[in-house]
C-alpha cells in the first residue's frame, strides 16, 4: 500500500503538511507518506544505490560529448594552438554568445549548486541577492574594465598591474595571491561539493578515486586545447546545466503542488512559502531548550526578504549592497577566471554583449536552484534540517549539519531514472566546467607573470610546456588539500567561500580601481596598499578559523571584531583601509610619468600616442650590468636554446621540433625576450559597430531594469 500512494498518493494539503510537522499529527490514508522520501537502504543495512543503467548510460553520452567536443576543436580547429596567446586567449576570436555561456558556466560550479541550495534550505532567499548583483558588475565589466583592458594589449590582470605600476612585485604578488586563492577557495571547495554528491549518489564508490577520474576527464581538453576548447565545452555545459535545472526545479515544484479538501487548488509557489514555514526537522529545539535562548533548526522571519536587518542578520542589507559590491568587482572584473573570457572575445562589442546576456543568465539560479534547495528542506526536513550532531552525522557525515545535502538530495529522490543520470550529468559539468576554468587561467597566471619572470628567455615551445604542466600540478595539490576542506567545510561552504573571498579580494580590487581610474597612483602606493591589506586580511581570516563559531545554543565567547563585524562589513572596511594607504603613499612619492600610462586609465583609453616602455629602460639597465659585469649577470639579449629534437612528451605538450620554431631572432642581433602575444592593434580592438554597440546599450538597460524590479519585488 506504502509503495503504491508513492504513485497515486495525493500532495499533503498546506494545512496537513504544516499539522504534520508542528503537532506530529498524521497524514490522512490517501496523502502520499513521507516515507516516499526516505533514503533507501539495502538488506545489510547499507545505503543504496540510486543510479541505474540507463543513468549510466545518460552520464556515458555526456563524457562522450564533452570529450569529443574539447578534443574535436583542439585537433580539427583552423589554427593550431602553436602560441601561448592562441592557447590560452583562444587567438581573440571568440563571438559574444560562448563567452556568455563561458562566463556563466565559469562562475555555477557544483559548489554553488551545493552551497546555493544549501544557503536557500537553512536561511531562505537572501542568497540570491549574491547573483543578482553580479547583473550590474557584469555590465561595469564590460563598459568600464574590459575597454581599458582591451586597449592595454594584456593577457592576464598582473601583466595588467606590471604595465600601470612598473616594477614586477605587484604583478608577482597577484599572480601568487591569485593561485592560493584558486587552490584554497575555488578548487577545493568544488571538489568538496562534488565528492558530496558523488558520496550521495554512490555510497559505496571510493571518493578519491572518483575524484581522480573526474580531473583526469577534466584535464585531457583543458590541456589539449586551451581556452578555445574550454570555452566552447563551457557553452555546451551551461545549455546542459539550465536544461536540467529547469527540469528539477519544475519537478520539485510539482512535488508540493496539490489541491485542498474542498478541491482549491494550492500552487506550487504558494505552497513554497506557507510550507517551507513550517519545515521543522523533528529534533528542532524551541528556545528554551537552549542555554543561549535561540532556536536551532526553526525558520527566519525575514526567509523571504533578501533585505534583512543591518545587525542582528545573517546578510545585512548594507552589507549586500555596500560589501558584496566590493568582491563582486573583485571576482567579475579583476579575477584571472572571468576577465580572461572577455579578453577572448573577437572585439569591444562581442565582450559587452557577452556580459549583458551572462548578467540575464544570471537572473535563473534564484528560482533553479535555491528555491530548489528550499523544497528540498520541505521534502527532506529531517535529514536535510537536523539539529542534533548524531542525527546530522547519520544522514550526511556532518555532525554541524546538513543544508549542503539539499540540492543533491533532490536530484536522487525525486526524479526518475535517465533524468537523474541527466541531473548527475549537470552536477559533474558543474563541476567540470569550474575546473577546466581555474586550472586554464592558473596556468596562465603562472606561465605568463610568475616562470616568465623568472626565465625571460623562455621559448614559446617552453612556454607551452609549462603552461600544460602547471594543470597538473594544481590537480595533484587540489586532491591532497581535498581531505582538509571535507573536515573544515560542515555547513558552511558558501560562507567559507564568500569569507575567504571577503578577507583577501577587497585589496586587489581597490588597487584596479584606483590604477584604472585615477592618474596619481603610483607603484609604492599600491605595493603599500596591497601589504597593509593583506596583513589586515589574513589576521582576520586566521582567527575566523582558529575560533570557529560555537554550535547552535551555546554561549559564543569570540572577540568583538569577528563576532560584531560580518564578513561583508568587513570587506568595506578593508577596501577603505587600502585606499587610504594606497592613497597616501602615492601622494608622499614621485608619480610615474604619464608616458607610461597611456591606455592603461580609463581616461586615455582612446589616445592614439606611443606608450613608453617602462621594461625596454630597464632592459637597457640590464644590458648595462651584464657589460659591467658578465660573470655575474646574463645577457638580457641572448638567444635561448631551441631544442632541436624534443621527446615525445614535449610534442605532446606543444612543442613541434626544429621546422615549427618560431623565428626569435630580431634585426641586428636583439631579441625580445618574451614574445607572447600576436600582432596586435589597441585601436581596433576598442572601436565598435554603431548597430552592435546600440543593441549592447539596449540590452544593457533591459539588464539594469530587471535587476531593479527583481531586488523590489523580493525586498
Amino acid at each position: 500500500m506504502g509503495e503504491n500512494l508513492c504513485e497515486t498518493g495525493r500532495i499533503p494539503t498546506i494545512q496537513e503538511y504544516c499539522d504534520f510537522r508542528k503537532n506530529g499529527i498524521s497524514y490522512a490514508d490517501d496523502v502520499k507518506p513521507q516515507s516516499c522520501y526516505d533514503k533507501q537502504f539495502n538488506d545489510d543495512g547499507s545505503p543504496s544505490v540510486v543510479l541505474e543503467a540507463a543513468d549510466w548510460g545518460v552520464i556515458g553520452g555526456y563524457f562522450a560529448i564533452v570529450l569529443g567536443t574539447g578534443l574535436g576543436i583542439s585537433f580539427f580547429s583552423k589554427s593550431k594552438s602553436s602560441n601561448a596567446t592562441d592557447f590560452l586567449l583562444a587567438g581573440r576570436s571568440m563571438w559574444f554568445l560562448p563567452v556568455a555561456f563561458s562566463l556563466f558556466s565559469s562562475n555555477i560550479g557544483s559548489s554553488h549548486f551545493i552551497g546555493l541550495a544549501g544557503t536557500g534550505a537553512a536561511a531562505g532567499i537572501a542568497v540570491g541577492a549574491f547573483e543578482w548583483n553580479a547583473m550590474i558588475i557584469l555590465l561595469m565589466l564590460g563598459w568600464l574594465f574590459v575597454p581599458v583592458y582591451l586597449a592595454a594589449g594584456i593577457s592576464t590582470m598582473p601583466e595588467f598591474l606590471r604595465k600601470r605600476f612598473p616594477g614586477g612585485r605587484i604583478r608577482m604578488y597577484l599572480a601568487t595571491l591569485s593561485l592560493f586563492i584558486y587552490i584554497f577557495t575555488k578548487i577545493s571547495a568544488d571538489l568538496y561539493a562534488g565528492s558530496l554528491f558523488l558520496t550521495l549518489s554512490i555510497p559505496e564508490l571510493n571518493i578519491y578515486l572518483a575524484v581522480i577520474i573526474l580531473l583526469a576527464i577534466t584535464v585531457v581538453y583543458a590541456i589539449a586545447g586551451g581556452l578555445k576548447a574550454v570555452i566552447y565545452v563551457e557553452a555546451l555545459q551551461t545549455v546542459v546545466m539550465v536544461i536540467g535545472s529547469t527540469i528539477l526545479a519544475i519537478t520539485a515544484f510539482t512535488e508540493i503542488d496539490g489541491e485542498d479538501q474542498n478541491g482549491n487548488h494550492e500552487g506550487g509557489w504558494d505552497s513554497l512559502w506557507a510550507k517551507y514555514e513550517c519545515a521543522y526537522a523533528k529534533d528542532f529545539k524551541n528556545s528554551s531548550e537552549t542555554t543561549t535562548g535561540a532556536q536551532c533548526g526553526g525558520i527566519r522571519d525575514d526567509y523571504n526578504s533578501i533585505f534583512r536587518d543591518p545587525v542582528e542578520s545573517d546578510l545585512p542589507w548594507p552589507g549586500m549592497i555596500f560589501g558584496l559590491t566590493v568582491i563582486s568587482t573583485w571576482y567579475w572584473c579583476t579575477d584571472q577566471v572571468i576577465v580572461q573570457r572577455t579578453l577572448a572575445a573577437k572585439d569591444l562589442s562581442n565582450a559587452k554583449i557577452g556580459c549583458v546576456l551572462a548578467g540575464l543568465i544570471k537572473i535563473t539560479p534564484m528560482f533553479l536552484i535555491i528555491m530548489p534547495g528550499m523544497i528540498s528542506r520541505i521534502l527532506f526536513t529531517d535529514e536535510v534540517a537536523c539539529v542534533d550532531g548524531d542525527v546530522c552525522e547519520e544522514a550526511c557525515g556532518s555532525a554541524i549539519a546538513c543544508s549542503n545535502i539539499a540540492y543533491p538530495t533532490l536530484v536522487l529522490r525525486i526524479l526518475p531514472t535517465g533524468l537523474r543520470g541527466m541531473l548527475m550529468a549537470v552536477m559533474l559539468a558543474a563541476l567540470m566546467s569550474s575546473l577546466t576554468s581555474t586550472f586554464n587561467s592558473g596556468a596562465t597566471l603562472f606561465t605568463l607573470d610568475i616562470y616568465n619572470k623568472i626565465r625571460p628567455k623562455a621559448s614559446q615551445t617552453e612556454l607551452m610546456v609549462v603552461s600544460r604542466m602547471t594543470m597538473l600540478v594544481l590537480c595533484a595539490i587540489s586532491i591532497l588539500w581535498l581531505p582538509i576542506v571535507q573536515n573544515s567545510s560542515d555547513g558552511l561552504l558558501f560562507d567559507y567561500i564568500q569569507a575567504i573571498t571577503s578577507y583577501l579580494g577587497p585589496p586587489v580590487v581597490t588597487v584596479f580601481v584606483m590604477g584604472i581610474f585615477t592618474e596619481f597612483t603610483n607603484e609604492p602606493g599600491a605595493f603599500w596598499g596591497l601589504i597593509v591589506g593583506l596583513v589586515i586580511g589574513v589576521f582576520r581570516m586566521i582567527n575566523e578559523f582558529a575560533m570557529p563559531a560555537p554550535s547552535c545554543g551555546e554561549p559564543d565567547n569570540r572577540p568583538g571584531f569577528i563576532l560584531k563585524v560580518h564578513y561583508l562589513y568587513f570587506a568595506i572596511l578593508l577596501a577603505f583601509i587600502t585606499l587610504v594607504v594606497t592613497t597616501f603613499v602615492s601622494m608622499m612619492t614621485p608619480r610615474l610619468d604619464r608616458k607610461y600610462i597611456v591606455r592603461l586609465t580609463w581616461w586615455s583609453r582612446f589616445s592614439k600616442a606611443k606608450r613608453a616602455d617602462y621594461e625596454k629602460i630597464s632592459q637597457a639597465h640590464k644590458k648595462a650590468r651584464f657589460e659591467k659585469n658578465p660573470e655575474q649577470y646574463s645577457d638580457p639579449n641572448a638567444i635561448p636554446e631551441i631544442n632541436e629534437n624534443p621527446n615525445i612528451l614535449l610534442r605532446l605538450c606543444g612543442g613541434r621540433g626544429e621546422d615549427h620554431t618560431e623565428d626569435i631572432t630580431a634585426k641586428g642581433g636583439e631579441v625580445e625576450a618574451s614574445k607572447i602575444q600576436l600582432e596586435y592593434d589597441p585601436q581596433a580592438a576598442i572601436t565598435e559597430n554603431k548597430n552592435w554597440n546600440i543593441a549592447a546599450n539596449v540590452l544593457a538597460v533591459l539588464c539594469v531594469v530587471v535587476c531593479v524590479f527583481l531586488h523590489g519585488f523580493f525586498a
